[in-house]
């Protein structure tokens, strides 16, 4: 069943943090240009989810696209995550809180589910925690309700997932990280996802390493496919199973992005950026 569902996956995701005013426009824009996969969280503190939903409305009727042909994946943000903007009671229970928050992200985004349903970060960043455990329950009663139809975490260590996995018989379906090429690309991370076929999900793949992006290796390897630096990152995140999210708010970068799909680099290439900056 799972299997069935991840193919029903895009394979690129539109990040709408830090848009504010800009967000229906960039939403709308994005969808226009090819992107069929939005990437929101319920955390006014740094996403606009209503204003998502609004871009999502505008391209309705437009007729650029129907809520069928869409990936919406949106996010539980724990309360020390959030600004006084709360999508949920801070006194009621975390599961309540999950629940409340849902409710909140369906309405902002004017669906009855949600494709994904991610916790943005554990509870603490060392362990995960009886707060999390309870977090991930709730987010699997929302799942089982069909209000969403897949569930994942992000901003999380291997300690996390080595400690989610002791406690929780279902695995996440997703893993979404920050990906620095200095880290060796969240190596062992990767690793343990694609041992449990977990889709690893990369952001800040272009921002998290500006000195890959200048490095002589990337320009010529661009200079050789006619791309830029940045399609080159893409293909290469392709190549080793990353799902990749970009965030950008130009319009020929949008379309750039989507072109790599064209793009395939050598064996030799792709290790040589593997470890690159690792």
């Amino acid at each position: 069943m799972l299997t069935s569902q991840l193919s029903s996956i895009p394979d690129f995701l539109y990040g709408t943090a830090w848009k504010e005013e800009r967000t229906p426009a960039l939403v709308e824009l994005a969808l226009r240009t090819g992107f069929r996969a939005i990437d929101t969280a319920n955390q006014r503190r740094h996403y606009f989810e209503e204003g998502v939903g609004q871009g999502l409305a505008a391209a309705y009727r437009a007729g650029i696209v129907t809520r069928a042909d869409l990936f919406l994946q949106t996010k539980f943000t724990y309360q020390r995550g959030q600004d006084h903007r709360l999508p949920y009671d801070p006194a009621a229970s975390l599961s309540i809180q999950v629940a409340q928050s849902m409710a909140s992200s369906l309405e902002h985004l004017g669906t009855d589910h949600v494709d994904s349903y991610l916790l943005h970060g554990p509870s603490s960043g060392y362990d995960w925690t009886d707060d999390d455990a309870e977090v991930w329950e709730g987010m699997r009663r929302e799942r089982d309700a069909g209000r969403t139809r897949l569930l994942g975490v992000s901003n999380v260590s291997l300690t996390h997932l080595e400690q989610m996995a002791a406690i929780h018989t279902e695995a996440p379906a997703f893993v979404q990280n920050r990906c620095y090429a200095r880290l060796g690309w969240d190596r062992e991370v990767r690793r343990f996802c694609s041992e449990r076929k977990i889709v690893y999900q990369g952001f800040s793949l272009l921002t998290a390493n500006a000195e890959v992006l200048r490095s002589p290796l990337v320009a010529d390897l661009a200079v050789l496919a006619n791309a830029t630096p940045a399609q080159i990152i893409f293909a290469f995140a392709r190549a080793v199973g990353m799902l990749p999210l970009t965030g950008t708010s130009n319009p020929e970068h949008m379309k750039q992005d989507l072109a790599r799909f064209t793009l395939t680099l050598s064996s030799d290439a792709i290790a040589a950026i593997e470890t690159l900056a690792g």
